[in-house]
């Protein structure tokens, strides 16, 4: 089993919290004028749909890594849709631009990669979420 720890600490000065994990960080917050935002970071849907984007963009290098192939240039973007009360993603499509240095078809390469997508495959599959107090 592999695991992944990120940690988050509220922003002196500010209602803001900064995430990390390893050596790289990223600061979230709300909107400013939203619930004391202060449109410092990304907001949880927006981090959301990062991580399934980012996570595919990794999986496209992967799948051409072993597949020998050489990718050119990669453009993802991801429509992520919320709704309701609490609000809920309640869809996300990507559209996908990927060349190859070969000049061949990249469909192979962007439909193996959504199979092995680690984030999109956790949302199909749903992942049982807690909640602990420490300390």
């Amino acid at each position: 089993m592999v695991q992944s720890i990120v940690e988050l600490r509220n922003v002196p000065g500010t209602e803001a919290a900064l995430g990390w994990a390893g050596g790289h960080s990223v600061v979230v917050d709300r909107p400013d004028g939203k619930a004391g935002g202060m449109g410092l970071g990304f907001n949880g849907g927006q981090l959301l749909a990062l991580a399934i984007g980012g996570c595919y963009c990794n999986d496209l290098r992967y799948v051409a890594h072993d597949l020998g192939v050489e990718i050119g240039e990669i453009e993802v973007t991801v429509k992520l849709e919320l709704d309701g009360a609490p609000l809920v993603a309640t869809n996300a499509v990507l559209s996908v631009r990927c060349t190859t240095l070969d000049g061949s078809d990249a469909q192979k390469l962007i439909e193996r990669a959504w199979a092995v997508c680690t984030v999109a495959n956790s949302l199909r599959q749903g992942v049982p979420t807690t909640v602990e107090m420490v300390g």
